[in-house]
């Protein structure tokens, strides 16, 4: 994109002075000028946008809550407790890929 070409568009936004500031030091120190700087970022940055995991985040809560109604029972004497470090484990693996996806989409 670093070719010449006729530039007859033009991009209007709003900034706050802290960030119009942070954002001409950002290109001064790259050696652009801000529209280069801008167009460069535009084009190289990546954006990740996960999916929907807003179903999966309420299958989470409801796992949460059974694992919470569970405790509480075996803390009570309702019953006896088994060994749940496999579901600990699982419900672990389950957050760890949520993180994935929420921070590369």
């Amino acid at each position: 994109m670093t070719e010449n070409r006729k530039r007859n568009k033009t991009l209007t936004i709003r900034l706050t002075d802290a960030e119009y500031n942070f954002i001409h030091k950002k290109a001064a120190k790259a050696q652009k000028s801000l529209t280069d700087y801008i167009v460069t970022l535009a084009a190289e940055v990546p954006i990740n946008v996960a999916e929907d995991i807003k179903p999966l985040l309420k299958e989470m809560k409801r796992i949460g809550n059974n694992i919470n109604q569970i405790t509480m029972k075996i803390n009570s004497g309702a019953f006896t407790s088994r060994d749940f470090q496999d579901v600990i484990d699982e419900q672990k693996k389950i957050y760890e890929e949520l993180h994935r996806i929420a921070r590369n989409g």
